[in-house]
């Protein structure tokens, strides 16, 4: 008898178990967003504005922003607009903080450089992290495209790359290279834009 409330417990535990990592995979939040309602097709001309860096690195949401301009331009689906007339434009326009635009500077930025949509960013981990003896490179970004005649997002995405493998936990390493995380993240975030 008590064999079988013991096969029974563990079945229940089980259940249980099962049911949880199913509840967790079914309310997993989604990360990206397209609105069905834009026809991306017509947005030709992109300015990728400054990104919000969360980190300790003063340089590194600038690099991750370069590093996105050049692989969204390589696609050849769109023209991304050179960093120094962004940059420009942002002063015209006496934008006070361009990592964070209102609706009101999109506009005026968009006007300046005749942009079809603004891309910005908030850069949240970049470099090294540690778990116990292993080291590892991650970076987490996240964007999102507002289009100039409605003001509104019709694209957001995020992603996080690198961090501790079980490889690396298992067998050291130290993880991939950060200029890879890099381009890891960002090729993610294009595909994404892209579909």
């Amino acid at each position: 008898m008590l064999a079988f409330r013991t096969r029974n417990t563990a079945k229940i535990y089980c259940l249980i178990v099962i049911g949880v990592a199913l509840a967790s995979c079914a309310f997993h939040a989604p990360n990206k967003y397209h609105d069905a309602n834009t026809d991306f097709s017509t947005l030709h001309n992109i300015a990728v504005l400054p990104f919000t860096n969360l980190t300790e690195d003063q340089l590194a949401a600038e690099r991750v922003r370069n590093t996105f301009m050049t692989a969204l331009l390589s696609t050849g689906v769109v023209y991304v607009i050179p960093a120094g007339e962004v940059a420009r434009a942002i002063s015209r326009a006496e934008i006070q903080n361009p990592t964070a635009p209102s609706t009101d500077d999109i506009a005026k930025i968009a006007a300046i450089l005749k942009a079809d949509a603004i891309i910005t960013g908030v850069l949240r981990e970049y470099g090294a992290v540690r778990s116990g003896t292993t080291t590892a490179n991650v970076i987490s970004v996240s964007m999102e495209m507002i289009e100039k005649e409605t003001r509104k997002i019709v694209w957001s995405a995020n992603t996080t790359q690198g961090g501790i493998s079980i490889w690396d936990r298992l067998f050291g390493g130290g993880g991939r290279p950060m200029n890879d995380v890099t381009e890891a993240a960002v090729n993610d975030l294009i595909k994404k834009l892209l579909r």
